[in-house]
């Protein structure tokens, strides 16, 4: 015989009272948070493959807060160049009305004062800021203006080489800067010619131009800047235009066509076109011709401002350097807009990776947040039914506690 004390038939109700109520605060608090799992204990698998879900989820956003600003930042660098690129163009449109012979002295001085107005208007494109404040073409310096006029009264650039990355996914990252130096500094300029003498005796060297690149590119294989040095020579028969690259070990001898020196004559090195004038038995003046340098943007805008303001055309000189001035010009600007249109082509391959990117991201979070769903949202038809029906048992198991207790082994005797 087992003996149960009234102890014992209280503690078991009181129990089992407690545990249905339980239940029934679970189910009201799935209906109400609209979670299945709140904590753990509900679904101690669900909960594990939640976590790691969520972690993915914070992992998604913070990769989407990179490509937005990414976006963000790449869309600013390629309006600014798309604004550079018109000003260029408005440039060289002046450029090629200044070449015009008939203009005025007085005509040129209103083309040369548009363009300062122009070269300030590059200086503040190259100066963009973004939304924090930043130079976007400083290249890790942002806090320092990328262009400034130096004592000379030129643009230099005051950044950095650098390139900034962010990573917008797992191992793939993108370039969301580019520095001034490699955009508007590092612009190949025509070939020049320029007198090496100390005191020019009515020598000068115009109508220097490439006519031909595949030449240009075959004499020079390992690449440039090159120096090809340019003499007359009147030990012979007659006067000949000797060509030396002095870049290569030992010195190399260059063919000039045609090879005779005549005065004011054009002749043709290593695919370069130019003409020398003044040059006599009595002199050993060289000229030196420029192959593959370097010149900023604003540097061509500048000294094209000067020749405007300064050359006389009214001496053969004067002209020839004027015209020389306005070609060199017009092949620099051309340049110029080349380097900027090529940058934003770059660009365009950047912004569609991270559109690419973008969408799948965008993506992945929406299936993960299925998978989410399906794991720890409830389903409030079921709860519903089954907060019904635990309601019912705890209104039942209550009315059979209240009368179990009101039961003793006293009512028996």
């Amino acid at each position: 015989m087992i003996r149960i004390s009234s102890q014992q038939v209280f503690s078991s109700g009181i129990n089992r009272l407690q545990e249905l109520n339980s239940n029934l605060n679970n189910t009201q608090q799935q209906i109400s948070t609209g979670k299945r799992v709140n904590k753990p204990s509900d679904d101690p698998v669900a909960a594990a493959r939640i976590l790691k879900l969520d972690q993915e989820l914070s992992r998604v956003k913070t990769y989407e807060r990179n490509v937005d600003l990414a976006d963000n930042r790449l869309k600013q660098e390629e309006s600014a160049l798309t604004s550079a690129v018109d000003v260029i163009q408005r440039i060289r449109e002046l450029t090629v009305q200044a070449g015009n012979g008939a203009l005025s002295p007085n005509d040129r001085k209103s083309i040369s004062s548009e363009m300062k107005e122009r070269l300030g208007q590059l200086a503040n494109i190259g100066n963009t800021r973004d939304a924090s404040g930043e130079y976007i073409f400083s290249g890790f310096q942002g806090s320092v203006q990328a262009f400034q006029v130096n004592d000379q009264g030129k643009y230099e650039y005051n950044g950095d080489e650098g390139q900034r990355v962010l990573e917008i996914d797992d191992g793939v990252t993108v370039p969301i800067s580019d520095n001034g130096k490699g955009i508007f500094v590092n612009v190949p300029a025509a070939v020049t010619g320029q007198f090496d003498g100390t005191t020019p005796v009515g020598e000068s060297i115009s109508g220097v131009k490439v006519v031909n690149e595949a030449d240009l590119a075959g004499a020079f294989p390992g690449g440039f800047p090159n120096d090809i040095t340019l003499e007359v020579d009147y030990s012979g028969p007659t006067p000949q235009v000797l060509a030396t690259d002095n870049n290569s070990t030992p010195p190399r001898t260059l063919t000039v066509t045609p090879p005779d020196y005549e005065d004011g004559g054009v002749f043709v090195v290593a695919g370069i076109e130019a003409s020398i004038t003044g040059v006599t038995a009595a002199t050993t003046d060289t000229f030196t011709l420029k192959v593959g340098e370097k010149q900023s943007v604003f540097g061509t805008i500048e000294n094209l401002i000067a020749g405007l303001d300064s050359i006389n055309k009214g001496t053969p000189e004067g002209l020839a350097e004027y015209d020389d001035l306005i070609a060199q010009s017009l092949v620099n600007l051309d340049n110029a807009q080349e380097s900027f249109i090529l940058k934003q082509t770059e660009l365009g391959g950047r912004m569609n990776a991270v559109e690419s990117t973008k969408s799948f991201l965008a993506d992945s979070s929406v299936y993960t947040n299925e998978i989410r769903s399906q794991l720890q949202d409830v389903d409030y038809a079921e709860a519903i039914s089954i907060l019904s029906f635990q309601s019912f048992v705890l209104q039942a198991a209550q009315q059979s506690f209240a009368r179990v207790s009101q039961l003793s082994l006293f009512d028996r005797l």
